[in-house]
This record gives structure tokens, C-alpha cells and sequence, in this order.
């Protein structure tokens, strides 16, 4: 028997994602492979769905083990660094806190949709910690990293991974940061 995805699923038909990487971004597929983990479950949803709150109502997948990723941009020196943060959709990301001191920038923003979707190859409403580009801190909310199972986007709008919290600490570039999340 695989992992029980069924607490975050709500009634969702959740598959191994690496059985089902069409259903993924092509830089998230190729994390989920690199990551190798089964535990990590693919669904396919209603694209028109995506964002968190409509998703959570309609399949019945609990706001509180629902990760919103969100891509964060400062400047430094001229130089512009990026991060993703990744918090519970119960909070939301303490970009002028956490977030500023840990990319060391004087100002620390969301990044526009346009630049996180160019950037992360991904679709907006499917942004995920899985495949970001090489060298971006993955910033994740230590409430992230301890649930037993999370639901993320998948790099598209028409499917949602769920993962273990520990997996997503595996990913490259994570750091767990308690207070992330306010």
C-alpha cells in the first residue's frame, strides 16, 4: 500500500506522481524524479479551480494543509535575488521580516506575475517549491516542513501535488524557517 494521501486529498484521486508526470510542469517533473520520493501524489483538478481558496472548497482539501508558494524579489547591491517562500494558506509570508533579512536586501517585494512565470517556467496559480531555477532559496515555513502531507501546485493549473513536509525540506536550495509563515 503507498502513502495516505487522504487527509490534504479532501476527494481527490491522488496518483504517484512519478507514475503520472504528464501532469506536470516539465521542471517539476524532473525534480519529482530527481527527489524520487512516492510518497509525493499527483490529482488533476479543474483548471478554473487552481487558486486555493475555490480548490480547498471544491474538493474538500483542508485550508490548513494547503501550501500557497509565492516567488519574492529584493535588490542588493544592484543585484536582484530571488526566493520562493512556501506557507500554509492559513498565513501568509512575512516578506518584510523573515524574508528581507534572509535574502539580505533593503526591500523584499512579490515578484510580478509575468517574472514569476517567466522565471519559474511554471504556470501562474501552479507555482511550486519542485523545480524552481538552480541557486533560489526555497524558504518553507516550519509549519510546512512538520505536516504529515501538504497540497502545492503541480507547475500547472490543472493538477495539485500533495506532499509529505519532510520531502519538501529535501528539495534543492530548502530551508526550514520557523515564523516564515505569519
Amino acid at each position: 500500500m503507498g502513502f495516505d494521501w487522504s487527509e490534504a486529498a479532501g476527494t481527490l484521486e491522488v496518483s504517484p506522481a512519478l507514475e503520472r508526470a504528464g501532469l506536470l510542469a516539465e521542471p517539476v517533473a524532473r525534480s519529482v524524479r530527481e527527489l524520487g520520493d512516492e510518497r509525493i501524489g499527483v490529482a488533476e483538478i479543474d483548471p478554473e479551480l487552481a487558486d486555493t481558496s475555490a480548490f480547498c472548497a471544491e474538493y474538500g482539501s483542508p485550508l490548513e494543509l494547503s501550501a500557497n508558494c509565492v516567488v519574492v524579489a529584493g535588490k542588493r547591491a544592484g543585484e536582484v535575488r530571488h526566493a520562493a517562500c512556501l506557507v500554509l494558506a492559513t498565513t501568509r509570508a512575512d516578506v518584510n521580516g523573515v524574508v528581507k533579512r534572509r535574502l539580505d536586501v533593503r526591500k523584499a517585494s512579490f515578484a510580478s506575475m509575468d517574472d514569476a512565470v517567466e522565471l519559474t517556467g511554471m504556470e501562474y496559480g501552479g507555482i511550486t517549491p519542485f523545480g524552481l531555477p538552480e541557486g533560489w532559496p526555497v524558504l518553507i515555513d516550519a509549519a510546512v516542513a512538520e505536516a504529515a502531507a501538504v497540497v502545492v501546485g503541480s507547475g500547472v493549473r490543472r493538477s495539485k501535488l500533495i506532499a509529505p513536509g519532510e520531502a519538501l525540506t529535501r528539495l534543492p536550495g530548502a530551508e526550514v524557517l520557523e515564523g516564515l509563515g505569519r
